[in-house]
């Protein structure tokens, strides 16, 4: 019922800076939060970055202070600022949130977008 669609993934060199955006979709009452996941060959699914409708926000340590995490509730999206790129953040990163479809739905239910590739070289 409810789609997350990822896009601004790429290649860059270390130091450089990518823009991720997400755009959920579908049967939406709210949306309670939406997270930035990552995951790199070989290792488990990490949260990157998340934030609440409040305006709330928490960040891995290992990137605190180079991303920077957005949220425009009207639009339903997200998106991650991401500067100073290392090689080691390169992974899939993954949009997340958790949706309230109707004002009947007391209970927020959880999706995943596709994934999109990030590359840094060195």
């Amino acid at each position: 019922q409810v789609q997350l669609v990822e896009s601004g993934g790429g290649s860059v060199q270390a130091g450089g800076s990518l823009r991720l955006s997400c755009a959920a979709s579908g049967t939406i009452f709210s949306i309670n939060a939406m997270y930035w996941y990552r995951q790199a060959p070989g290792k488990q699914r990490e949260l990157v970055a998340a934030m609440t409708s409040g305006g709330s926000t928490n960040y891995a340590d290992s990137v605190k202070g180079r991303f920077t995490i957005s949220r425009d509730n009207a639009k339903n999206t997200v998106s991650l600022q991401m500067n100073s790129l290392k090689p080691e953040d390169t992974a899939v990163y993954y949009c997340n949130a958790d949706v309230r479809p109707t004002i009947a739905t007391t209970r927020p239910r959880n999706y995943w977008g596709q994934g999109t590739q990030v590359t840094v070289s060195s």
